[in-house]
């Protein structure tokens, strides 16, 4: 056989092989499942980190997370944005959706501080500080799960605060005191872990401070309930609450 009929043939017969292995590749693609998660605003961080773990081993599976604070969040499940599971930062908010949600699982825990200026400039030692007129302080609105916490815990010690503003959630607290608009704010341990050159936080003594509880559900209008579940499931698990606790939170 010439040589020149020869490689014509190999090529020809090489052509079907790599559309095959095109069409393959192109059919993996298609396999792979996007999920969406609703998830409170405080988890933003060690969400993003936890996304990528799971995609690492579950690689049929794409995370795809909303952020925002819970009381948004459950907004958007009674209006019906599509999405697989829920996070909310406390078990109330969690608890009015319990007609649209399956049932939930806390997968974390969390507590407040007081953020403030570096180097804490007006010498804000405890929650009673907060309430001295010349002091700015910013809370999260008290439909927020973390400004509910903080009204909570002002309440118990009988500490009247007339904030400068009432955030959505508890970034948008914790950027204000980063921003210099506020002189102080209650935010969650974790949220001023992410910020530590940004701010410098008072310690909260446990007996006044305030328990956070995470749980996840997902919903029942999820399109993707099987692989929602398995990723709530993968929460509880020794990987994930590995990386909740190396970002501060408490083991649920």
């Amino acid at each position: 056989m010439p040589r020149t009929f020869r490689t014509a043939l190999a090529a020809a017969l090489l052509i079907p092989l790599a559309a095959c292995s095109t069409e393959t590749r192109q059919d993996d693609t298609k396999k792979q499942t996007t999920v969406t998660i609703l998830a409170a605003a405080s988890l933003t961080d060690v969400f993003k980190q936890a996304g990528a773990a799971y995609e690492k081993s579950h690689p049929d599976t794409k995370l795809s997370f909303s952020f925002a604070g819970s009381q948004e969040l459950a907004a958007q499940v009674r209006q019906g944005v599509p999405a697989d599971a829920l996070v909310t930062a406390d078990t109330k908010t969690m608890g009015d959706l319990a007609q649209q949600t399956n049932a939930p699982r806390t997968i974390a825990k969390n507590r407040l501080t007081i953020a403030t200026a570096p180097g804490n400039p007006k010498n804000v030692k405890a929650l009673a500080d907060l309430a001295k007129p010349e002091l700015k302080v910013v809370l999260a609105a008290p439909e927020v799960p973390v400004g509910r916490y903080s009204k909570k815990v002002l309440d118990q010690q009988h500490v009247t605060v007339k904030p400068v503003s009432q955030e959505p959630n508890v970034r948008a607290v914790l950027s204000k005191v980063a921003l210099g608009e506020a002189d102080a704010g209650i935010v969650y341990v974790t949220d001023a872990s992410t910020a530590k050159n940004k701010v410098a936080t008072v310690t909260i003594p446990d007996a006044q401070n305030a328990v956070a509880s995470y749980p996840a559900a997902t919903l029942k209008s999820a399109k993707h309930s099987e692989e929602a579940n398995d990723f709530v499931t993968w929460l509880s698990g020794p990987e994930a609450q590995k990386l909740l606790g190396s970002a501060g939170f408490q083991h649920p």
